[in-house]
C-alpha cells in the first residue's frame, strides 16, 4: 500500500552557528516539517535546545515544527513550548505518569499531540490512548545523540503498530526517529512508517533535495 511519507529533518544535525540559513535551505530542499529535539541532560545524556530558540525559529520557518521532548517531567515545560510556537509535541511514555491528562492539555492548546517510545518500550503500553494521538514516535536508536546506527530490531514493532492502526481504522501516524538514511528509509516505509526523521543524512548531504527525495522514496 502506497502511503504519503513526510520527511522531517532533525535540527540536531544542523550547524548551530547557521540555524537560519540551514532552516531556509532544508525547507527549500523539500522538508515537510522540522524536527526539534529537546534534551535535558537527565532523561538523555545530552543538552540541546530550549523555548527561546524555537521562538526565533518560528520567524524563519514556513513549515510546521515538530517538538520532541526528551526530558523528565515534560508536563512542567509543555506550556513553554506551546507558547514558543510548537505545532506538534511528543512526550515520552517512560516519564509521564498522567499521560492521558498531558495529551489532553496539548490538544486543548491546538497543538498536535504525540507519544514517543524508547526502543525497549512496547507500543502496547499506550494502546488505550493511541486513538487520541496525531502520531506515535518510535525511536530506532536510544535517544541522546545524533548520528547513531539504526536498530533494525525495531522494524517488527513498527509493522505491528501499523497493523493495529489499520485494523482499528485509525488515522494515527507512525513517526520513526534514529539512524534514518536513504538505505534504512525503505525498511521503515515498508514496515508502515509515515513520518521519517533524518538528521545527518539530510544536513550533511552534498545535495539536501536528493537526500530528502531518497528518504521519501521518490
Amino acid at each position: 500500500m502506497q502511503r504519503k511519507v513526510i520527511v522531517a529533518p532533525s535540527l540536531l544535525s544542523a550547524d548551530p552557528l547557521r540555524f537560519g540559513e540551514e532552516i531556509s535551505a532544508v525547507i527549500a530542499a523539500g522538508a515537510d516539517i522540522l524536527h526539534y529535539d529537546v534534551m535535558d541532560g537527565h532523561f538523555t545524556p545530552n543538552l540541546t535546545f530550549g523555548p527561546p530558540i524555537l521562538k526565533a525559529m518560528k520567524k524563519v520557518s514556513t513549515v510546521p515544527i515538530d517538538v520532541h521532548l526528551m526530558i523528565n517531567e515534560p508536563q512542567q515545560m509543555v506550556e513553554e513550548y506551546i507558547k514558543a510556537g510548537a505545532n506538534m509535541i511528543s512526550v515520552h511514555a517512560e516519564v509521564v505518569i498522567h499521560l492521558h491528562r498531558l495529551i489532553k492539555q496539548i490538544e486543548a492548546a491546538g497543538v498536535k499531540a504525540a507519544v514517543a517510545l524508547n526502543p525497549h518500550t512496547p507500543w502496547q503500553s499506550i494502546e488505550p490512548i493511541i486513538p487520541m494521538l496525531h502520531h506515535v514516535l518510535i525511536m530506532t536508536v536510544n535517544p541522546g545523540f545524533g548520528g547513531q546506527a539504526f536498530i533494525k530490531e525495531m522494524l517488527p514493532k513498527i509493522a505491528s503498530l501499523r497493523d493495529y492502526i489499520e485494523k482499528n481504522g485509525l488515522n494515527t501516524q507512525i513517526e520513526v526517529d534514529g539512524g534514518i538514511t536513504p538505505e534504512t528509509a525503505p525498511l521503515v516505509r515498508e514496515a508502515g512508517a509515515t513520518m521519517l526523521v533524518a538528521g545527518t543524512a539530510v544536513f550533511k548531504a552534498s545535495d539536501m533535495a536528493a537526500a530528502i527525495n531518497s528518504i521519501r522514496g521518490c
